[in-house]
């Protein structure tokens, strides 16, 4: 590795002057290059970071200022493009030993997030079901998914054994069998309680389940049932009826973050290996994110 250091502009012209000889790059394209470098100098100039000397953790932490500040997946995905090509230069010029910028993800440039639900439709819909033994379930089931923000497909497999109401936890298994720990807060532990005191025994009936929730036959309640429910409850409650179970997944991050969560807890929480992967995640202890969840969460 070269060990004179040499100022972070000079790095960036002769990245430039390089990408320019090897690709022929248009003027406006390295003009693009030489905006998205001076962004990321400027970041890190207020850290006191070097260009040579960033993490692949710092580099994280740019991506998801980024984010918070409003950027576009498209221009956020421009800015990683950059860097990667940045960073494999020094690489090969022997500035630095590793890439920062190795095996991390580009923001998704599909699918739209859904809409939005305020705070005030939120409560309205978690008001909606009624005091019966169904009710019970449903209100456990709506509390569950807004305290936690489990995707549908998690939120219906929960199993006995992985809720520990004492702590207020769920032990959560994801997409690629990938287990995390989520807080549930106060209110949703307390409506998990109920239920499975004064109703899922009346479901379960003779028949054994592990499963959490369980339909007026006593099977695991399933995907299809669950989005039937939020339909229903959603009109009882005067809201949006294009209401799906995602919204109240994302209703939980949106909200989480409106009470000013950062944004890469809340990715844990979520159990995306987005931005770019879990293992930056790991590092947060579960108590930081019961305490997170807490103080943060409008229910907690």
């Amino acid at each position: 590795m070269k060990s004179n250091k040499q100022p972070a502009s000079l790095l960036s012209e002769q990245f430039l002057d390089a990408v320019w000889l090897e690709s022929g790059l248009s003027e406006n394209t390295l003009n693009a290059y030489r905006n998205d470098l001076a962004a990321f100098e400027g970041w890190l100039g207020k850290k006191n970071l070097s260009l040579e000397g960033v993490s692949r953790a710092e580099l994280l932490s740019y991506l998801a200022a980024n984010v918070r500040q409003g950027l576009s997946p498209r221009s956020s995905a421009r800015r990683l493009s950059t860097l990667r090509r940045f960073y494999r230069y020094l690489l090969r010029e022997g500035w630095i030993q590793e890439d920062p910028t190795a095996d991390v993800r580009s923001p998704s440039l599909g699918r739209p997030l859904p809409k939005a639900i305020t705070e005030a439709s939120v409560e309205k819909l978690l008001a909606a079901p009624p005091e019966t033994t169904l009710g019970l379930r449903d209100r456990a089931m709506l509390e569950t998914m807004y305290a936690s923000g489990l995707r549908v497909s998690e939120l219906v497999a929960l199993a006995l054994n992985e809720l520990d109401l004492t702590t207020g936890l769920v032990r959560v298994t994801g997409k690629g069998g990938k287990e995390r720990i989520v807080p549930l807060g106060d209110e949703a532990t307390s409506r998990l309680g109920e239920y499975l005191q004064g109703a899922r025994p009346s479901l379960l009936g003779e028949q054994k389940s592990g499963a959490v929730f369980l339909t007026r036959r006593g099977q695991p309640m399933t995907r299809q049932a669950f989005w039937q429910l939020i339909k229903r409850y959603s009109t009882l409650a005067g809201i949006d009826s294009s209401l799906s179970p995602h919204s109240l997944r994302h209703a939980f991050a949106t909200h989480l973050l409106n009470h000013g969560a950062d944004l890469r807890s809340v990715q844990m929480l979520l159990g995306h290996a987005d931005l770019s992967t879990t293992q930056i995640y790991t590092h947060v202890a579960k108590a930081r994110l019961q305490t997170l969840h807490s103080s943060h969460h409008p229910r907690g």
